[in-house]
This record gives C-alpha cells, structure tokens and sequence, in this order.
C-alpha cells in the first residue's frame, strides 16, 4: 500500500509547500513543450509530496476547511437586492426596481436573494455531476470524486465545460451570419450584402485571387472559408488564425501546443474529454481549455465578426439617445433582444419604412419606434441608427416592467424565461424567432432548424411588424411608467473609423502611447451579476481609468452602463485627466471611452489592439494594455477574458472563477499562463483596489518600455 501513498488515507489531500506553486509553471512549459512526459512530471510531484497529520499546520492550500472559509467569505461580499437599489448608479433602475416591487413583480435580484447562501461547493468548483455514480463534493472526510477524480481535475473539466459552452454560443449565432452570408452570395436569400469594403479587405488578408471576380463571388469564398474554419473536423492549417493572428502569438501557441483544428472540433472534443474516466491529468485539461480559447477568438469571434461586417456593413459613427426615459408613448414600441443581427436587420429596416410607419399611424399610432436590449440592439444601433438603446440582459425586466413595450423580439442568448411572467402582467406580446431559443408562451416566427427557410426573411419579418402594430391597439389601456432619464451618446468606433479619422491613422494612436498623452488602453466589458451592485462596478472601474488618461475600448453588456451614465459623450471628458483629454480634444473632441459595438465586437477591441501594436513594432504582451469584465456572469465571459490573455493582456475581474478549492487550477489561471502565454488573471471583489493595481501594471509594461 505504501507505493499508492499519493492515493491512500492522508495523502488523497495532501498539502503543497510555495515552492510547488513555482514548479507549476516548469511543468506546463514542460508538457506544452514535450521536454517530459507526464509520466516523469508525475514523478518529480511524488517525490516533492509531503503529507502532514498535525491539524495546526499552516500549509493549508488545498483543505477543504481552508477554501470553505474563503468561500464563505466571499458570499459575504454578495448585496442583497436593498443594497442594490440603494447603491445601483443608474436612477432609472432605482426607479423601475422600487416600481417592480410595489407591484410585487419579481426580478433578477429577487431571485438571487433566494437563492441565498449559495451552495459552496459549486462556487468553489469542487462539485461534480458528469455522471451518474455521483453528484459529488469535495470534502475532507471525501477528497474524490466516486470515480477519483481530486479537485483540481473537477475544477478543470468544470471550466473546460464552461468555456465549451461559451464557444459554442458565439459560433452558433455566428454561423447563422456564415450561413446567411453563403446563401446571399448565391442567390439562395434575398438578403443584400453591404460589406463591400470589409469583403475587399478580407480578400487581401485571406490572399484570395480577386481578379476578374464580383463582390458577391468574393462573399462567398469568404464564407466558406469561415465556415470551414468553424467546422473542420480534417486537420488542417486554420485560415483565419495564420492570416489574421500575430505572427509572434502564432509562435506562442504553436510552442504550447494549442493551435486549434476548429470549434466544432474542440467543442467536441472538450466534452469527450471530460467524460467519465476520460481525461485524468488537470494539465492536459487546462490546455484542452487554452487550446478550445484559441479557437473561441479566432473563428467563434473574430470569424463570426467577419461574416456580420461582411453581410451587414461596417458601424457608422453615429448618436443616440440612451436609456429608459428615452421611450416614447403613442408609438409602436418594438424592442428587440438577443444576439442575432439576421433577422432583427430585416425587420428593423422595414419598419422603418414609409409604407410601415404609416400603417403603424392608421392604427393610432404616431409611428414605430425600435429599442435594443443586450447586443442584437447594438448591432442594429450602430449599422442602421433609430434603434435606442436600453438595458442590458440583467435589467431587461425592468424595461418591460414600464409596460411601455407592444412587442418583444427575443432571438438567442441572454434572454430570461422570466421575461414572459412580466410581458404576460402587461400583456406585451413576445416573439421568439430562433430554433435554437423558444419561451413558453412566446409566438414563434423564426427559422428552422435547418435555415431552409432563409429565403422567407422578408416575409417573416413582414408579420412581425405587422404582429407589433395589432399588439399596439390592443393594448391601448395598458399603464405606463416611463422613468424620465436620458443622455445623449456616441457610438460606431472602429478600426476602419481611426484609419480615417486620425491623419495618419492608428499611428496618431500609437504616437500618443508612446509619449503618455495616453498612458494605456482597457477593453472594459463583460456582462453582469448580481454578486456584485449592478453596473456600479463598471462605472467605478471607467471613473479611475479616465482619471489616469487610460483609453477606454467597450461593447456588450457593459458598454449600457457607460452609455447610460454619460461616459459615451465628449461631456465624459470633463472626468478624464488632463493628456487624454487633450488628445480627445485636439482629435474632433471625441470621447474618452469608445463603443466598439456588441459582445462579439471585442474583435474590434483586438483589432485596436494588434493594429498599434504593429504600428509600434512591439508585441501585445508588452503594451499597456489590459482587460477588464468586473461583473462577469456566464461562459461568453471566461471565453471573452481568455481570449485577451492569450493575446497576452492580463484580465481583471471582481467575480471569482468557480476554481478556490482547486489550489493548483486556481493558481494557473491566476499566474500560470504568465510564462506561456505573457498575461495573468487578477480577482478583487474591492474594484477600485483592482483598477488601482490595473493602473500600476500599466505604469511597469511603460517603465520597462523605457516610455
């Protein structure tokens, strides 16, 4: 027995002295490398492994004690739903959350309240259910799993699945735009492609033969070479990575091995992996989780970017009036929520029509007025304007709970079941229009399964639109509660907007780094959670790096925050230190936080940044750069920070990844990319203290700049 002692009484939880946190990263590098085999790393593990009896001794990493204390503490942290009013930044929320209460509506944070204590296990990410021999905990008095596995591979296989999920969610939505981009190009949809620009440039990037070619025959090799990209299941050189991707991450990740054959494959290839009695060795998981992150960025992201600005167009720079009191009484009010552009294009652009508003007047109305919730209102808001921008998902109750909505389009992703209890108290019709997201109750007028019938877009939004108008005059005697908040608001910024606005493009950008007028750039995103008072966590993070003449990259969830609070608008200007204001000033008075678009725009985010990088002849891993989500929630979040430092940016964050009672998973993600990939993970619940130490590292990356 004694040869078993790493898995035999005491030794199943044994305790790790410092210096096994060092040997962690020797060990990744050694494994990505194949200097060793498992094997031999194992050996090295056992003969450093040291088990102690004596309960008073300090080296407590992995004690199950140890971490269910943190845990606990950390719940402490979390508001209940009257620090949330009393403490939320944006009035109009205070407003409608008072409102929802008197009416005895519940919410987001009513839900959360009862949920309270969550379990600690599952935040700690020690809490199995893969098979059916369990669910399982990780206890002292049982430190495996019913199949062995300890915490630290449980805490893995969690996080591989999560991240799993999460690109699986950015690439489905993004191969519908795939889809409809092929199709288009072939005359199989009557769907206009108005891309043109972005298809002349991503034929130069892909090296594709143009001559003698239309921008529709050029379409559609682009989207095949996405789709293929997508889906390969044939190992072969991914296109997008090796034509878009920086050369020197490129060699980065060859070295560590995680080069992808595609999502599809990785997805696939996650959940095998994690299966029962499948993948054993927490590490190789862990770079199953950095591989599956590579194939996020580049093809579930990026690519999906590619087909939407392709398709689409490219953002207008453009403004709009932002928040709940910008709704309007006596319209049509058509509030579009998801993350699918394909169909919400369609109806937003008939609707807008002539021939729709004065049908929308026959009935009563004084028109049809468009709101966004979550990213299919910012897509359409930056491309077609008139769409007004209103919540994100966390606080889409609330705009439904102004009763102010006829017609609720609801396509995929981010949308609450719990949205059709509190249409249904104002009898706000809800229309589902994805096979992939039906609500019980909901009308469905979408796609099926198989996009077969892709060609009857017009027609499906036709009746949509027509559905709202006849929604709006049965609903004539529904109250209205209108918060009366609203600010004005920039957005459409991009990357072929600097290369034009700026004389000499992203140099002027880069030139202004270099001498300090701009000391950093942050992509600061990420959704919301109710561990943390809603959006007041972003708005603290904005105030400090303004303060500290950092730019500021956003998009998503987030950016409604900063929207809403005024800091989309040269007015922001006024809270910005003095060399970036100056820059701002001097540039067409522009404000100091730019809003890049939806989610999946952090595309954009990365273009900013690998284009100056390049203009500067410097790596992204020693820029001033950073990412930052302080109130991440879902599995699009571990991909979105994952993908930034895998381009070697660190990420910061005031929720805490299900991985603190899994000592060895918890430090990787924390420091143990740094030596692999040049970027670290950095938690704080304290937001101010986590964009302090955001501040001082991008003060170090410019010191050892010699800037």
């Amino acid at each position: 027995m004694t040869e078993q002692s790493n898995y035999c009484g005491e030794g199943a939880h044994h305790h790790h002295h410092g210096h096994h946190h060092h040997d962690l990263n020797e060990q990744f590098e050694e494994v990505f490398s194949g200097k060793k085999t498992d094997e031999e790393i194992l050996a090295h593990q056992a003969r450093h492994a040291h088990h102690h009896h004596d309960p008073e001794h300090p080296h407590v990493h992995g004690d199950t004690k140890d971490y269910m204390s943190a845990v606990t503490e950390y719940r402490k942290t979390f508001p209940n739903k009257q620090q949330q009013i009393e403490q939320t930044p944006d009035p109009a929320v205070r407003e409608m959350l008072l409102h929802m209460q008197e009416m005895g509506i519940e919410t987001v944070f009513d839900r959360f309240d009862s949920q309270q204590p969550q379990c600690n296990f599952g935040i700690a990410g020690t809490c199995c259910k893969n098979c059916f021999m369990g669910p399982c905990r990780i206890t002292k008095k049982a430190p495996r799993g019913v199949c062995g596995a300890d915490a630290n591979l449980i805490a893995a296989r969690n996080l591989l699945r999560h991240l799993a999920a999460g690109t699986a969610s950015h690439g489905a939505r993004g191969r519908a735009s795939m889809l409809a981009l092929k199709y288009a190009a072939e005359g199989k949809a009557p769907i206009d492609i108005e891309g043109t620009q972005k298809i002349l440039a991503e034929a130069k990037t892909y090296g594709l033969d143009t001559e003698g070619k239309d921008v529709r025959q050029l379409a559609g090799e682009i989207a095949d070479i996405l789709l293929e990209d997508l889906s390969r299941t044939v190992p072969d050189k991914h296109k997008t990575i090796y034509s878009h991707a920086p050369k020197e991450r490129i060699a980065a990740w060859e070295k560590a091995g995680i080069i992808p054959v595609s999502p599809y494959h990785e997805v696939f290839e996650s959940l095998h992996r994690t299966t029962t009695g499948t993948d054993g060795d927490w590490r190789n998981v862990m770079q199953q989780f950095l591989r599956t992150g590579v194939s996020f960025a580049w093809t579930s992201c990026l690519g999906s970017g590619i087909a939407m600005d392709c398709l689409y167009g490219l953002p207008h720079r453009s403004t709009s009036k932002v928040n709940l009191g910008a709704l309007k009484k006596g319209w049509v009010n058509i509030a579009v929520h998801g993350h699918s552009p394909l169909l919400v294009r369609e109806i937003v652009r008939l609707g807008q029509t002539d021939e729709y508003q004065a049908k929308a007047r026959e009935a009563g109305a004084e028109g049809i007025q468009f709101y966004g919730i979550c990213c299919s209102g910012l897509s359409a808001m930056y491309r077609y304007g008139g769409v007004i921008p209103l919540s994100n998902a966390v606080g889409s109750e609330l705009v439904l709970g102004t009763g102010a909505l006829d017609l609720w389009v609801a396509d995929v992703q981010d949308v609450f079941p719990t949205i059709m209890d509190v249409a249904k108290c104002f009898r706000t019709v809800v229309v589902t229009t994805s096979d992939s997201a039906r609500l019980p109750g909901a009308e469905h007028y979408g796609f099926d399964h198989e996009h077969s019938n892709i060609g009857d877009i017009k027609k499906l939004a036709e009746k949509i639109v027509l559905r709202a108008i006849e929604a709006f005059k049965d609903r004539r005697d529904v109250p209205v509660k209108i918060p009366q908040y609203e600010v004005e608001a920039e957005m459409g910024f991009s990357v072929e907007w600097a290369a034009k606005h700026f004389e000499r493009g992203l140099r002027d950008i880069a030139d202004a780094l270099r001498d300090g007028r701009i000391k950093g750039i942050v992509n600061l995103v990420g959704c919301n959670n109710p561990r943390l008072i809603y959006e007041k966590h972003i708005i603290e993070a904005a105030e400090v790096l303004l303060k500290n003449n950092i730019l500021i990259l956003t998009n998503g969830c987030a950016s409604f925050a900063l929207l809403k609070m005024g800091f989309c608008s040269s007015k922001a200007l006024e809270v910005t230190g003095d060399s970036l204001r100056a820059f701002c000033e001097e540039h067409g008075n522009i404000p100091p936080v730019w809003h890049l678009g939806e989610c999946l725009d952090n595309a954009r985010a990365s273009g900013f940044f690998n284009g100056i990088s390049g203009a500067l002849g410097t790596p992204i891993k020693d820029l001033p750069y950073a990412f930052i989500s302080p109130e991440w929630s879902n599995e699009k979040g571990i991909c979105a920070a994952l993908a930034f430092r895998l381009l070697g940016m660190n990420s910061y964050h005031s929720v805490y990844a299900p991985t603190q009672g899994a000592p060895d998973v918890h430090e990787f993600m924390a420091h143990g990319t740094k030596p692999i990939l040049g970027s670290e993970m950095i938690v704080n619940v304290d937001t101010q203290q986590l964009v302090r130490q955001l501040v001082d590292d991008l003060n170090e990356k410019r010191r050892k700049l010699n800037w």
